[in-house]
Parts: C-alpha cells; sequence; structure tokens
C-alpha cells in the first residue's frame, strides 16, 4: 500500500501554467499521477498537457468533488496564499515545493494545516512517491531515475534532505528493498509534518513493514522521533543514517533547518537518541540498503 498518495489521488497543482509547473505536470503525470486540474487566477479555460485549467481551487474542488491533494509551484511569497486556499477549499494533503518561504508565513500555514486536520509537506520539499502508483514534486528528476531509483515494496522512507531521498532509496533498491511511500520532509527551519507527525501514517500501513530514515543536523525532529518510538507510538523496525557528524557549531549544513545552534540538533545527539529508542543506526549512508536487506529477512 502507500500513504498520502497512491494511483487513485486526484491531484491539483497549483501555478500550473508556469514554466516549472507545466513541465512537472508532465513528468508526474508520465509517472502515473492521477492530475485532475491545475490553478492558475486569471487562466482559467486554458489546458496543459490535457489538463483544465481552472482560477481557483474551489472552482477545481467543485469540478472534481474527490480532489484532496495539491502540489504547489508558486514564488515563495505568494506561497502563503496558496496553501491557505487549499485548505481552506478543504483538500487535506499539500505539498509545499518552494523553498525560502517566509517563517512567518510558514508558522502561519502550519496552524491553519493544524486546524484543518490536514497534512503540510515542505516547504521546500522534493516531494513524495508512493513507487509505481504516483509521485508529486520534483522527486526523482527525470523518468528514467524515477524508474531506476524507486520500486514498489515494503519500507516507508523520510528524508530531511531533498536530495537524498531518491539518493536512499536507490541505495534499497539496490538492496532489494521497495519502497511503500518515500518523502522529502522539506529542509527549512519551519516545516509542515515531521517524522514523528508522519511515523504513525506508516505504523497504520499494513503493507509498510519498516522504515529508512536520512536524518541530519538541527531542529529537534529526530529525537522527537526517537521519543515516539520509545514511548511505543511506532513500533516497526527502523534503520537510519544521520548527516553532518563533523559539521561546526554555528554552521548552516545545506538547508536553512540544519545548523547546529546553542549546542542543540548536533549529529551526536541524534545519534544517540535513535539508538537509545533502537533504531539500527548505520555509519555510511551506502550501508543502508544492505542493513534494511537483514531486517527484513529477520521478520
Amino acid at each position: 500500500m502507500a500513504i498520502l498518495l497512491d494511483e487513485m489521488t486526484e491531484v491539483v497543482v497549483q501555478g500550473a501554467t508556469g514554466k516549472e509547473g507545466q513541465f512537472r505536470i508532465q513528468m508526474m503525470r508520465g509517472y502515473g499521477t492521477n492530475i485532475v486540474a491545475g490553478v492558475t487566477p486569471g487562466r482559467g479555460g486554458m489546458e496543459v498537457a490535457g489538463v483544465p485549467i481552472h482560477d481557483t481551487v474551489e472552482e477545481a474542488k467543485e469540478r472534481h468533488p474527490n480532489l484532496s491533494t495539491s502540489v504547489i509551484f508558486v514564488p515563495a511569497r505568494h506561497t502563503r496564499s496558496a496553501a491557505f486556499e487549499a485548505l481552506d477549499a478543504g483538500l487535506r494533503f499539500v505539498l509545499l515545493v518552494p523553498e525560502r518561504v517566509p517563517q512567518q508565513d510558514m508558522l502561519e500555514i502550519i496552524q491553519r494545516a493544524r486546524e484543518c486536520q490536514a497534512v503540510v509537506i515542505g516547504p521546500n520539499s522534493i516531494g513524495v512517491v508512493s513507487p509505481g502508483k504516483a509521485i508529486i514534486g520534483v522527486i526523482g528528476g527525470r523518468m528514467e531515475l524515477m524508474r531506476t531509483a524507486f520500486r514498489p515494496g515494503p519500507c516507508g522512507v523520510l528524508s530531511r534532505s531533498g536530495g537524498q531521498t531518491t539518493t536512499l532509496c536507490y541505495y534499497l533498491t539496490k538492496a532489494g528493498v521497495g519502497q511503500s511511500t518515500a518523502i522529502g520532509v522539506g529542509g527549512d527551519a519551519f516545516v509542515g509534518a515531521s517524522w514523528s507527525e508522519l511515523l504513525p501514517l506508516f505504523e497504520r500501513d499494513p503493507e509498510t513493514r519498516m522504515m529508512a530514515l536520512f536524518g541530519e543536523i538541527g531542529t529537534t525532529n529526530e529525537e522527537d522521533a526517537a521519543a515516539l518510538i520509545t514511548a511505543g507510538g511506532f513500533t516497526k523496525p527502523v534503520v537510519a543514517y544521520v548527516s553532518g557528524r563533523y559539521a561546526r557549531p554555528g554552521m548552516r549544513f545545506g538547508h536553512a533547518g540544519a545548523i547546529i545552534s546553542r549546542g542543540i540538533g548536533t549529529a551526536e545527539a541524534k545519534i544517540a537518541a535513535l539508538r537509545d529508542a533502537g533504531v539500527h543506526v548505520v555509519e555510511h549512508l551506502g550501508d543502508i540498503g544492505p542493513t534494511a536487506r537483514r531486517i527484513l529477512d529477520r521478520l
């Protein structure tokens, strides 16, 4: 199975008529994603690769009552209004691709998502893929890489790094371990759903038998996930890799959210918390596939 996204999920693309939106509509549809509508204010009545364009998400929802998911390709300064529009229209899953979304805007989006009981992934998210079913965002890049890196299977994937989401899946696939759903949660300082909020969704998925995680320095995301596992909120086996072991305090490590501040968010602390929770933490990312394979063989 999968979480959040499968071949039946009806998806709207906000920012559909921009260069990136048009290109990604073709790529996502080529993979099998059920994109039923696009939205660009003032462009209603157009089509992009056969997808009808509407002026608002509300109008798209009226035309497609089962519409549940939005992927947003708009400039960072417009992300708040686009996300609010999707949430207020009743959509239950919103993916934010833009990076450098103003932090106050993102805090307001997070609050609105909680009020609407919706899942927001991102900003600065590479996307979500349920292999063999559907893909949203920019994850995987070109179709050839999508077909090579991702395979259907029993391992859920969560990553704080965009590009490493695909790399992690590639290593799993190379070891013969397919994925149920892989999610790049986003690399900004404030993001929507965290690992501790997404792990329970994988826990309820009967075909997800284990998890693979890519962590990095900054925030308490990994420590919170470890606390959830320790408390029994997630009971399936977990393998993880944490990057940034040699990063100096105060140095940003690729993402706005990957920075050690006042001694909080070090790789050592995250590794220790995960290991204390029973997670198999590997020393090298390339070890994650073989380790996952051994775990599955013992289940």
